[in-house]
C-alpha cells in the first residue's frame, strides 16, 4: 500500500504535493489511536446476536441432558371397590380401598441410551457456537477489509478529481494562448465533472462500508480504522500450494457430531424396543372385616402393534444419511480449501504486480504525459489515457489486496480448528 502512496506523491504536479502532504498525517495519526482489526474482532464477538444464540444453543442442550438423566416419577394410585352396588354393595359397607405406590422401571438401558444422545447434542452445540464464533470472525474481516479498501478508493478518487482539475486548468490555458482547440477545454470539463461524481460515489461507497463495520461490531463510532491493514502482502512462491491438514477442522468435527448424535439415537431407538415394567406395593382397606392386607402388582405393555422396528429403521436411515453426509462435507472442504489457496496465490499475485511494475509503469507514463502535455508535445487524448490508466492500475491495486486478504479469511475461516474435547460426563 505504500507505493500507492508514493505513486500518488510523485505522480502528482507542484500543487499536488501540498495536497498530499496530508497523507502522512493521516497515517500517523491512524498510528495512534487506531481501531484495528483485533478490536473489531473483539468488540463483535462480546456484542453478535448470532454468538448469543449459539450459547443458549448450549444452554439448552446441557438443560436437555439433566432431563435426559432424569428417572421417571411414581405413581400413587387409589382405588374403590364394591360401592354404589346392589344388595350387600349398595353403601359403603363392602368397600374394599386399596392404595398403591407404581414405580417404573426402566429396561434395555433407556436412560444411559437418553444421556448418550443428550451428550452428543451438547457436543454438537459446543462446535455450533464455535462455527458461529468462526463466522462472525470472518464477517467482521470481510467487512473491515472492505471499509479500508473502500477508504483507499475514495482517496484515489479525490486525488484523480484534483488532477481532473489540473488537466482543466491547463487546457483552458492553452485554449486561451490559442495552442488548443476550445475542444481540448470541453473534453477536460467534462473529464472533470465525471471525477466528481467518480469521488462522490466512492466517498458514499466509504462511509458506507464504515457503518456497515461499525453496525456488526456493535459500535456507534468506531473513529479511525488501520489504514496499513491490507499492506502484508506473502512474498512470491512457486511449486504447488502447501498441503492443508482437514483434521481436527471444524467443519469435519461438525460432521463427526452429528453422526455421533445419529449412532446414540440409535442405540436410544433399540433400548425402547424393551418394555417397561411398572411394579410397586400397596395397601388394601377391607371394610366388611374392618381388617388391611398388602398388594403387589406388575404390569408390562406387550408389543404387539407397535414393537418398535419403524423407528430403529428411522433412526438407522439418519445415521446413514449423517454418514453419508460427512463424506460429502470432507469433499466440499478439501475443494473450498483448494479453491480460498488459488485466489489467495492469484490475489497476492496481483497485487504485488499492480503494486510494483505496473503501478511504476503507469506512474512514469503519467508523468511523461504530464510534462509532455504542457509543453505541447503529446495531445489531450495521450493524457487522458495515461491519467486513466493510472487509476485503473491504483484502483486494481486496492482490489487485489482486498480480494487477497479475503481469501485469506475465508481459508482461514475454512481451517479453523475445533475446540477441545470435553471431559467425559458422569450420569
Amino acid at each position: 500500500m505504500h507505493r500507492i502512496i508514493a505513486a500518488v506523491l510523485a505522480a502528482t504536479t507542484c500543487a499536488a504535493a501540498a495536497h498530499a502532504q496530508n497523507v502522512p498525517t493521516l497515517r500517523a495519526a491512524s498510528a495512534g489511536a487506531t481501531f484495528t482489526l483485533e478490536d473489531a474482532l473483539a468488540a463483535a464477538e462480546g456484542s453478535a446476536p448470532a454468538v448469543t444464540a449459539a450459547q443458549a444453543g448450549i444452554d439448552a442442550a446441557q438443560a436437555g441432558r439433566i432431563a435426559a438423566g432424569l428417572r421417571p416419577n411414581p405413581t400413587i394410585q387409589t382405588q374403590i371397590e364394591n360401592i354404589a352396588g346392589s344388595g350387600p354393595y349398595r353403601g359403603f359397607d363392602q368397600a374394599e380401598t386399596t392404595v398403591s405406590l407404581d414405580l417404573p422401571i426402566e429396561l434395555g438401558s433407556k436412560r444411559s441410551a437418553r444421556i448418550a444422545v443428550a451428550d452428543a447434542q451438547t457436543d454438537r452445540a459446543i462446535l455450533g457456537a464455535a462455527a458461529t464464533r468462526a463466522d462472525v470472525r470472518l464477517q467482521v474481516t470481510q467487512l473491515y477489509v472492505e471499509a479500508v479498501a473502500a477508504k483507499w478508493r475514495a482517496f484515489i478518487a479525490r486525488d484523480q478529481l484534483r488532477i481532473a482539475h489540473d488537466a482543466s486548468n491547463a487546457a483552458r490555458t492553452r485554449v486561451q494562448a490559442g495552442r488548443a482547440s476550445p475542444i481540448e477545454e470541453q473534453r477536460a470539463d467534462v473529464a472533470r465533472l465525471n471525477a466528481q461524481t467518480a469521488a462522490d460515489r466512492a466517498r458514499r461507497l466509504a462511509d458506507a462500508a464504515t457503518a456497515n463495520l461499525a453496525r456488526r461490531v456493535g459500535t456507534p463510532a468506531i473513529g479511525l480504522i488501520d489504514m496499513t491493514a491490507l499492506d502484508d502482502i506473502p512474498p512470491a512462491s512457486y511449486g504447488p500450494p502447501p498441503t492443508v491438514a482437514m483434521a481436527g477442522t471444524l467443519a469435519l468435527a461438525a460432521a463427526d457430531a452429528d453422526l455421533a448424535v445419529a449412532d446414540a439415537g440409535v442405540r436410544l431407538a433399540r433400548s425402547q424396543r424393551i418394555p417397561d415394567l411398572t411394579a410397586g406395593p400397596g395397601i388394601r382397606r377391607l371394610e366388611a372385616t374392618r381388617d388391611t392386607a398388602a398388594v403387589f402388582s406388575v404390569s408390562i405393555p406387550i408389543p404387539v402393534f407397535n414393537s418398535g422396528r419403524a423407528a430403529i429403521d428411522l433412526a438407522a436411515a439418519d445415521r446413514n444419511r449423517a454418514d453419508a453426509q460427512r463424506r460429502i462435507t470432507a469433499l466440499d472442504l478439501a475443494q473450498a480449501v483448494t479453491d480460498a489457496q488459488a485466489d489467495a496465490d492469484n490475489a497476492a499475485a496481483a497485487a504485488r504486480n499492480a503494486n510494483g511494475p505496473a503501478l511504476v509503469a503507469a506512474q512514469e507514463a503519467a508523468r511523461i504525459a504530464r510534462i509532455g502535455y504542457r509543453e505541447g508535445k503529446f495531445g489531450q487524448l495521450d493524457l487522458l489515457d495515461a491519467e486513466r490508466t493510472l487509476a485503473e492500475t491504483r484502483i486494481a491495486a486496492i482490489d487485489a489486496l482486498a480480494a487477497y486478504h479475503n481469501a485469506k479469511a475465508r481459508l482461514e475461516r475454512l481451517t479453523a480448528p475445533a475446540p477441545a474435547p470435553a471431559p467425559e460426563r458422569g450420569d
